[in-house]
């Protein structure tokens, strides 16, 4: 028996540690797609989110978020990309533009770039500690990038469409034109599906995520009388509540995002990968909840952080 790769997609060809293959991957989809090789803006996209995520900008720190990570927000790309595929063959060119492509991976690119630390930054000494408002840091950094880019037209749709990927104010609250909102439909189901269908999710949630909700305070939570509730008391209920939590996920991705995560079973002539792997998490989860054995846990998620000096 053969199994899929640690640092692999959820067809173990791609590495979603490495930029320059998912970039490949995408470049492709896209070519294919349109019949064009206008593709100078993602190559500078994937270079320009590179360099930040590697610490190599000069005004920020690189990615000390060892969930929400480059490996992450690869995933999250590629995922992208095979959804907005399987939209636009499942309805047309008009319903799916080049630009709007284009659009969608950029959003996917620094759709968690608010966890990124600005040098000048003294108050907080960890990315995690934004969790709470990291959409709305990395609205406003899409809103930059976009205007650098020389598309400014799209900036006020980036800084809204970034929010369905989370949970700062309710899907049905945020206010785009409609070919907006499939893009955040479709962005909100990618970032979901891309982290649940990762080979090492919960060993992921376990060693990285329950951390990173404790810095950022969503372990517990102040109720408007004053008393702490906690809500993950250890890494080991964030894994048992897993079946709870993907529940919740599906109502999310069937109701609020508008089950538009189906469109990827056209890119992959019927099938629905990423469910499939999620599904495979959950119940795996759900024999070490029966069990209450953390050792089943076993695999590796592969280390992307780069050490600052």
């Amino acid at each position: 028996m053969t199994y899929r790769r640690n640092e692999y997609d959820v067809t173990d060809r791609v590495n979603t540690t490495d930029v320059q293959q998912v970039y490949a991957e995408v470049s492709r989809i896209y070519q294919d797609l349109y019949q064009s090789d206008g593709s100078a803006v993602l190559k500078q996209a994937f270079g320009d989110f590179e360099r930040l995520y590697r610490g190599d900008e000069a005004d920020y720190h690189a990615c000390d978020t060892e969930y929400h990570d480059i490996q992450h927000v690869l995933d999250v790309t590629l995922a992208m990309a095979r959804m907005m595929d399987g939209t636009a063959r499942a309805t047309n060119d008009t319903v799916m533009s080049e630009r709007l492509f284009i659009f969608g991976i950029v959003n996917a690119l620094f759709h968690d770039a608010g966890y990124i630390r600005h040098r000048k930054d003294t108050r907080h000494r960890r990315g995690a500690e934004y969790t709470r408002t990291h959409v709305s840091r990395g609205s406003r950094v899409l809103v930059d990038y976009f205007k650098r880019m020389g598309m400014a037209d799209l900036a006020p749709a980036a800084a809204r469409v970034v929010h369905f990927t989370g949970y700062e104010m309710p899907i049905a609250d945020i206010r785009v034109d409609p070919e907006f909102r499939l893009i955040g439909n479709l962005l909100g189901s990618a970032d979901l599906l891309a982290q649940m269908a990762d080979r090492c999710y919960l060993e992921k949630c376990h060693d990285r995520l329950y951390p990173e909700f404790v810095h950022g305070g969503l372990a517990e939570q102040r109720m408007p009388d004053g008393r702490v509730q906690v809500v993950y008391g250890s890494a080991a209920e964030l894994i048992y509540k897993t079946t709870q939590f993907s529940r919740a996920v599906a109502k999310r991705l069937d109701e609020d995002l508008g089950g538009q995560h189906r469109n990827v079973e056209r890119h992959f002539r019927g099938q629905h990968v990423y469910w499939e792997e999620v599904q495979k998490n959950v119940r795996h989860a759900e024999a070490i909840a029966a069990e209450r054995d953390l050792g089943l846990l076993r695999r590796q998620p592969p280390v992307t952080l780069k050490r600052e000096e």
